[in-house]
């Protein structure tokens, strides 16, 4: 095993491109993912969760939204479809994983690193499976770098496994000052509705 990871800038993974096939709100996606990328063989099952009990956008939605650590694009595809009005920023700082996106969205979907994104941009929403697996520093640095680029009436919608550490993360989202409501728990994942200071909904989680 190389120790290579799908946070990797530049992939050395062969590419072996291949189809991905899911459905959400019965609508069918199918996108092309390959080697290097993360959760290449399929949807992942917090991102299939978070896209199935989150409430997604809808057709009249503006604005910009943010798909932070993008991968192959599902999550950006999902919101481009569900907002056409809305400009999607796609995030990743792997290259590979960047170009797939770009070939899986539309028009209103802006593929890009992290250093791209014009520091104008302010989102109304921002949807994440975020990766955990790059240590508590590293995450918690990305997670400062980006909501606080909230709206003031925005939200960031985030999925954690339960057992890689969701109930500390949402403590220390509340340390940093955030409103972090658990909005749902399904099939080990929790997502939380993450809003900034003094702009808090609460709102009753929802389990199954």
């Amino acid at each position: 095993m190389s120790g290579e990871h799908y946070f990797t800038a530049e992939p050395a993974a062969a590419e072996i491109r291949h189809d991905v096939v899911f459905t959400i709100d019965d609508q069918e996606f199918r996108l092309v993912a390959a080697g290097g990328v993360f959760s290449a063989s399929r949807l992942d099952p917090g991102t299939s969760v978070l896209l199935q009990r989150a409430p997604l956008p809808g057709a009249a939605t503006t604005g910009f939204l943010l798909d932070l650590g993008c991968g192959y694009g599902p999550i950006a595809a999902v919101l481009a479809a569900n907002a056409p009005k809305a400009t999607i920023y796609a995030v990743d700082v792997n290259q590979r994983a960047l170009d797939l996106a770009g070939q899986n969205t539309g028009p209103n979907v802006i593929t890009a690193l992290p250093d791209e994104v014009p520091e104008t941009v302010g989102f109304a929403q921002i949807w994440s499976n975020p990766p955990i697996r790059i240590g508590k520093p590293e995450l918690h640095a990305l997670l400062l770098r980006w909501l606080p680029r909230l709206t003031p009436d925005g939200t960031a919608w985030l999925v954690v496994a339960k057992n890689l550490g969701a109930d500390s993360l949402q403590r220390w989202l509340a340390e940093q000052g955030f409103s972090a409501e658990r909005h749902a728990n399904h099939k080990g994942f929790r997502i939380f509705e993450v809003r900034k200071a003094g702009d808090v909904h609460q709102r009753p989680a929802q389990n199954s």
